[in-house]
C-alpha cells in the first residue's frame, strides 16, 4: 500500500483473496470510515464504509450516477457503464425505465416462478446424480440455473444460451476492456434483433411485454429495451451464479453450518440473508457516484464534483449494526444487509436471486445431505480479474 498524497491512499489496499475481506481495508476503514483514496482509474475519490453512510450515499440524490458517466471519472474498473444503462441514470429517467420492468420482479410474480425454478433445479440435479460423483457443481448446477431462468424470462431461445453465457462472462472481465466492450456489442446486437422480432411477432415473455405497451408515455425506445436486457442478464446471470457457488463453498468448508441446515432446513431463508451479508461478493467498491453539491458525511465535507464509492462488504460488517459481525449466525433475525444495494438502484432481481438461492440450498439439503468437497480446500480454483467473486470450479461428492 502506497500513499499518493497527504492523507490519500491507493485503493485497493490488497489483492482479492477468495471470499475474505481485505484485513487492511477493514482496519483502515474502521479508523477512517470516510477515506480519501486514489482509485485504479481516473483519480481520487471518497471511500465510504459505515453502514449508515453507505445507505446515505446509495439513497441520497445529491450523489449522482448520471454524473459519473465518462472516461475521466474516478472508478475501480477499467471500463465504466454507458449512459444508456439504467445503472447510469438518475431519476426521473431511471424511474421511468425501472417502473416499466419492476412489475415483473415483485414478490408475488417471482413466487409464481418458484415452481419452474424448482423444476429446473430438479432436472439439473437428476442429470448430475445420474452421472455419478464427483461432479463440478458450477458446471452442473450453479451456472446453468440462472442463465436458464433469466433467458426464459426474457424469451431467449434455448439454442442461443451458451452464446449468451459467454458474452455475459466477457462483459464483466475487469482486466480486458476490449473483450468487455466486444461482449457488450454482441449482446446489444443480439437483443436488438429480439426486440425487432417482437415488434412484428408478439410474445408473452418479458421483452414481448415491454415492446407492446399500450400507453404511449410508458413506451420504451429500442435502445432502452436493449440496455434493460443487458442489465438484467449481467445481474441475473453473473451475480447469482457466483453467489450460488459461494454459498455452497462457504457451507461445505464449514461442515458445522451445513449440518445445522441439514438438521433444520427451515433455517434456509435466514441462512440466505446471513450468507448474503457475510460474503463480500464484489471484488471492489461499487459504482462511482459524483456529489452534485457539498455534503457532510461521516465527519467529512464532500465537495460538489467529488467522486464517491461505497464498500458494501465492509458496511455489512459494521459493528454498530451487527453483533459479532464476522461470525455467521443463522439465528440473527433481521439482517439489514446492503448486498443488493439500497435506494433507487436497489437490485431489481433481488427477489428472484433469493428464490434461486433458497431453492438450490433446499434441494441440495434434501437430496444430497452428505454433500462434501471432493478436493482439499486449497485446490479450489477461483475466478480472477472479475467484477464478481466466485469459484471457478467446485468439485463435490455426496
Amino acid at each position: 500500500m502506497t500513499a499518493t498524497g497527504e492523507g490519500v491512499r491507493a485503493y485497493p489496499f490488497g489483492p482479492v483473496d477468495r471470499l475474505e475481506v481485505d484485513p487492511k481495508l477493514a482496519e483502515i476503514c474502521g479508523e477512517q470510515p470516510v477515506l480519501r483514496v486514489t482509485l485504479p482509474y481516473g483519480g481520487d475519490a471518497w471511500l465510504v464504509t459505515r453502514h449508515a453512510d453507505v445507505k446515505a450515499v446509495l439513497a441520497d440524490p445529491r450523489f449522482s450516477r448520471a454524473a459519473a458517466v465518462g472516461e475521466d471519472i474516478p472508478r475501480t474498473v477499467a471500463t465504466g457503464l454507458p449512459s444508456t444503462s439504467m445503472l447510469s441514470m438518475d431519476p426521473p429517467e431511471h424511474s421511468r425505465l425501472r417502473r416499466r420492468v419492476a412489475n415483473s420482479f415483485t414478490v408475488r410474480r417471482v413466487e409464481a416462478l418458484r415452481p419452474r425454478v424448482q423444476q429446473i433445479v430438479d432436472g439439473l440435479l437428476d442429470t448430475m446424480t445420474a452421472a455419478g460423483g464427483p461432479a463440478d457443481l458450477t458446471r452442473t448446477l450453479t451456472w446453468p440455473l440462472p442463465i436458464t431462468v433469466i433467458c426464459e424470462l426474457l424469451g431467449v431461445p434455448v439454442a442461443d444460451r451458451d452464446r449468451f453465457n459467454a458474452w455475459v462472462d466477457g462483459l464483466l472481465m475487469l482486466s480486458d476492456p476490449v473483450q468487455s466492450t466486444q461482449a457488450r456489442e454482441h449482446l446489444n446486437d443480439y437483443l436488438a434483433g429480439l426486440v425487432a422480432l417482437r415488434r412484428t411477432t408478439p410474445t408473452d415473455d418479458l421483452l414481448g411485454e415491454l415492446v407492446h405497451v399500450e400507453d404511449e408515455a410508458d413506451r420504451l425506445l429500442d435502445e432502452e429495451l436493449v440496455s434493460l436486457g443487458v442489465s438484467l442478464l449481467s445481474a441475473g446471470q453473473e451475480a447469482t451464479a457466483n453467489q450460488l457457488g459461494n454459498f455452497v463453498y462457504t457451507l461445505l468448508t464449514r461442515p458445522d453450518l451445513w449440518q445445522k441446515l441439514v438438521a433444520d432446513p427451515g433455517l434456509v431463508p435466514d441462512a440466505v440473508e446471513e450468507l448474503s451479508r457475510i460474503i463480500p461478493i464484489s471484488a471492489s467498491a461499487g459504482f462511482t457516484r459524483i456529489a452534485v453539491e457539498d455534503v457532510e458525511l461521516g465527519g467529512q465535507t464532500i465537495r460538489a464534483g467529488d467522486a464517491v464509492v461505497a464498500e458494501l462488504g465492509i458496511a455489512n460488517r459494521d459493528p454498530a449494526v451487527f453483533d459479532h459481525p464476522a461470525e455467521i449466525d443463522f439465528h440473527r433475525g433481521n439482517v439489514p444487509h446492503v448486498t443488493f444495494g439500497h435506494g433507487v438502484h436497489h437490485c431489481l432481481g433481488a427477489q428472484l436471486a433469493r428464490t434461486e438461492l433458497r431453492v438450490v440450498l433446499e434441494s441440495l439439503l434434501r437430496r444430497l445431505p452428505g454433500l462434501r468437497l471432493a478436493v482439499p480446500v486449497d485446490q479450489i480454483s477461483w475466478r480472477t480479474n472479475r467484477l464478481i467473486r466466485g469459484v471457478d470450479a467446485l468439485p463435490v461428492s455426496w
